[in-house]
């Protein structure tokens, strides 16, 4: 096997071990892709400015999201269907993120339950929410994730509908796979993926299928998702999800200076600048572009972040510089567990947590907390108005 060095080195073994309709669900995006490849593409017109002869020993990424502690401002995104890119997959990744001290988000439509990824960790994961019609399901899976010691809510607010995803359309993308002639063929070439889901019993939405009503199958999955994305939502909704959490919130999918305010007056603890990940609306902004707006309106009263694009650290760090306060990351973690489990998942960190302490010794600086636009970026390119 070639050396691993990059989180690109991932995605060969990946792609040979998965089967073709996860690996497109990871590796793709809405409509044309334009988002999606410049989620990656604009953090290459950000330039960091090097410094020398500056004391760079007792070095640390250590910081804090939401109050707590993390061995580098990153955090594991909510990514549907992970136990589908290997045999138990968000328990891997979550372990990963445990061992490493980075948090660990689990997804409304993860593969593995609530309960599952509970007993298998021994420290408090994120929990995240789509916002759906169905109330009753929605307060259950809340008080689900309270019972199950979940240390914040992740609501997650740009998907009232579904972007056009053409590579799930095309591979008739379903949990577990539909047993066509294409997929089986595909499916006899990945002898590793299919002895690990012959090993589990996970194999669909555990969070949903025998919770949410009516809901006792993958057929009536299929209806009761169609017709229960929250159309009407509006930020009043999210009071009453608020309220009955009673603990940290998280606000995701946020790519609007104004949308940003109103989040700040739901009494949030951070949001999340974020496209999902070029998979809703084709055309709109990077994330990365997105973020210097709404750190100069709202970054002085609630923690900001941002995700879609990040794939090293390097690109940690030019966020950071640029005022937020962490990052999430999906597809890096999920080509890291889908070419070699759990072991995968904390190699990916431990290159991210290598590229962002080389940056920050290679800027002249020690901490997390001198990562500024100043300290860091040279203030020209794609958004130089932060220069006087």
């Amino acid at each position: 096997m070639a050396l691993i060095t990059t989180i690109d080195d991932f995605k060969p073994i990946y792609k040979r071990r998965v089967p073709k309709m996860f690996y497109d669900y990871a590796e793709s995006g809405s409509w044309t892709e334009q988002t999606f490849r410049e989620n990656v593409s604009d953090f290459e017109k950000i330039y960091f400015r090097q410094k020398v002869a500056v004391d760079i020993s007792n070095r640390t990424t250590t910081s804090q999201m939401i109050g707590q502690d993390v061995a580098m401002p990153v955090a594991l995104a909510p990514v549907g269907l992970t136990g589908l890119q290997c045999a138990d997959g968000e328990i891997k990744a979550a372990r990963a993120a445990e061992e490493f001290g980075v948090p660990f988000t689990l997804s409304t439509m993860s593969i593995c339950s609530i309960e599952d990824v509970a007993a298998a960790t021994t420290k408090p994961f994120w929990f995240q929410l789509y916002c759906m019609n169905d109330r009753p399901f929605i307060e259950n899976l809340i008080d689900r994730a309270k019972a199950a010691g979940c240390s914040a809510l992740v609501i997650t607010l740009d998907l009232q509908i579904l972007g056009q995803r053409h590579k799930d359309i095309k591979n008739n993308m379903t949990a577990p796979p539909k047993l066509t002639i294409k997929n089986m063929i595909n499916m006899a070439t990945k002898p590793r993926w299919c002895m690990g889901m012959l090993g589990t019993k996970r194999h669909d939405f555990a969070n949903i299928i025998g919770h949410a009503s009516g809901v006792e199958s993958l057929t009536s999955l299929s209806e009761w998702s169609a017709n229960n994305l929250l159309k009407t939502l509006n930020w009043d909704d999210l009071d009453w999800m608020i309220k009955r959490w009673g603990g940290k919130v998280i606000l995701k999918g946020i790519q609007d200076v104004e949308d940003a305010k109103m989040a700040v007056k739901t009494g949030a603890d951070a949001i999340v600048v974020s496209n999902h990940g070029g998979r809703q609306l084709d055309g709109a902004l990077s994330s990365i572009r997105s973020l210097p707006d709404i750190i100069d309106a709202v970054g002085n009263d609630i923690e900001v972040w941002m995700d879609s694009g990040i794939r090293s650290g390097q690109d940690v760090a030019k966020a950071v510089a640029l005022g937020a306060t962490g990052v999430m990351i999906g597809r890096p973690f999920v080509y890291g567990l889908g070419a070699m489990g759990q072991a995968g998942v904390t190699k990916v960190l431990d290159i991210i947590h290598k590229e962002l302490d080389t940056t920050i010794a290679l800027c002249g600086e020690r901490s997390i907390a001198g990562m500024t636009r100043d300290n860091l970026l040279v203030p020209k390119g794609f958004r130089g108005d932060w220069e006087d």
